[in-house]
């Protein structure tokens, strides 16, 4: 059985047949001496891979065929054939009808034969894509109705999503947030790294009149131009290659819901006159459709740059900045709001201790005014880190740092002792283990997946 299909098109039968005969030993071919005619056998004939078509027909031109085709089946691979070397048509053929190649007349067979060869292997990557994503997709959906469930079963802890703390620094902050939680106005959350402004969003969103409608985050740094565009606004079907069907994005989904859009000051200037034009009159336009979609999304926005700064530079625009601009709340790093640290390190010995399975409850005095005394560069996440390392090393209920850190006060010197102890421990059972993961994880008694993670961060290999 011949794995694949081709359709050849072309007006000159001389050309059809010697065309037919090149091929018709490897693949199953169709003819067709018209471009309407090959439409119509795209309409029954729906297992086609790639299609040979000459570029002038008397009908219509290979290239405005092609256009047709993309909106029957995107995956298929286009190739034209021409007499001419006009460059602007080429170009022209390339951008609308998205060919594969081009193939100047008289062609050489075996050439011809490599081509077609390389082209359908393409093609099956492209299939294959498209049932991975399409896997994923349905995982996707899965996991949504699963976690609509959850929400469901947890009900009101979801709502009573707290920041932990009373520090005169925090209560400034939330008393501010206090004031907006019952609009819909954009929030511009600034600060620097790691002092919470995610958990602040959810914080304002779970607090707020949408809090039983979805809450989705983005970071926009961690995708290409051409992706973020994509993910955010969506795309119709065929507008690029590997656009096999319509994608929904975060703005739709998000509909009735609060988005999160986090390092906004990575956007690129022309996505940021899109969510502008968003942020102004409520709506957007999916890549490669003309039509407008209305968006109900209260957008919440964060930074660890300073915008104003970046605006002076260039690098954001003014029009942007002012619309966003409408509510900053400004997270203060750790260092001013060093009373909470107490009940910081509560927090995370009871969540590292649960995912862990560690039975540690309580933390040394002494211990306790060692986290108190450091400035934290790194805010709480370093704190988290370091809480999460601890309790990773601990055996018993109680987490004295005595052992690792300096006790008069903690600096980056004690830190990388901790690290250089956690890193032991790990390399030491690897060793006894032979590489097992598994029975390292058992023994540590954590995931095989935290304990990739603590690999990856103290660069090591099983």
């Amino acid at each position: 059985m011949k794995r694949h299909s081709l359709l050849i098109v072309d007006d000159e039968k001389e050309i059809l047949r010697t065309l037919e005969l090149t091929f018709e030993a490897d693949y199953q071919v169709f003819t067709a001496n018209s471009a309407l005619e090959a439409l119509e056998i795209l309409k029954t004939e729906r297992q086609i891979a790639l299609i040979i078509a000459d570029q002038r027909m008397p009908d219509m031109t290979g290239v405005e065929m092609f256009e047709r085709v993309i909106q029957i089946d995107p995956r298929i691979i286009r190739i034209t054939l021409t007499g001419y070397t006009d460059n602007a048509a080429l170009i022209d053929a390339i951008n609308r009808g998205h060919i594969y190649q081009y193939i100047v007349k008289p062609w050489e067979r075996q050439e011809l034969r490599v081509m077609v060869k390389r082209a359908l292997q393409s093609y099956e990557l492209i299939v294959e894509n498209q049932r991975l994503l399409e896997e994923l997709r349905l995982a996707n959906a899965r996991l949504h109705d699963e976690n609509r469930l959850l929400r469901q079963r947890i009900g009101q802890d979801t709502r009573d999503l707290d920041v932990i703390g009373k520090s005169p620094a925090l209560r400034s902050v939330l008393d501010q947030v206090n004031r907006v939680l019952d609009s819909s106005a954009t929030v511009l959350l600034t600060g620097e790294t790691g002092t919470g402004k995610t958990l602040l969003a959810r914080y304002i969103h779970h607090h707020g009149p949408r809090r039983d409608s979805i809450f989705i985050e983005q970071n926009c740094s961690s995708l290409s131009e051409a992706l973020l565009e994509s993910e955010l606004f969506g795309h119709r079907r065929g507008a690029f290659t590997g656009a096999v069907r319509d994608h929904k994005g975060l703005f739709e989904t998000a509909n009735g819901g609060t988005l999160l859009l986090d390092e906004i000051s990575e956007m690129s200037p022309a996505l940021q006159a899109k969510l502008l034009q968003v942020l102004q009159d409520g709506r957007f336009r999916r890549v490669g459709e003309s039509h407008y979609q209305h968006a109900d999304v209260r957008i919440i926005v964060a930074t660890n740059r300073d915008l104003e700064q970046e605006v002076r530079a260039g690098r954001f625009r003014a029009d942007l900045y002012y619309r966003i601009n409408v509510f900053p709340l400004h997270m203060p790093p750790l260092r001013e709001r060093l009373s909470d640290i107490p009940a910081l390190v509560e927090h995370s010995l009871k969540k590292f201790g649960q995912a862990l399975r560690r039975p540690v409850t309580r933390i040394s005095t002494e211990a306790l005014q060692v986290l108190c005394d450091y400035d934290y560069p790194g805010n709480i996440r370093e704190l988290e880190n370091l809480i999460e390392r601890a309790v990773l090393l601990n055996t018993g209920p109680q987490l004295d740092l005595g052992e690792w850190l300096p006790m008069a006060s903690l600096n980056h010197t004690g830190l990388s002792r901790l690290e250089q102890i956690e890193r032991s421990e790990i390399e030491r059972l690897l060793d006894k283990h032979a590489g097992n993961l598994g029975l390292v994880a058992q023994e540590l008694g954590i995931s095989r997946t935290t304990l990739w993670r603590r690999l990856r961060q103290n660069r090591l290999s099983a």
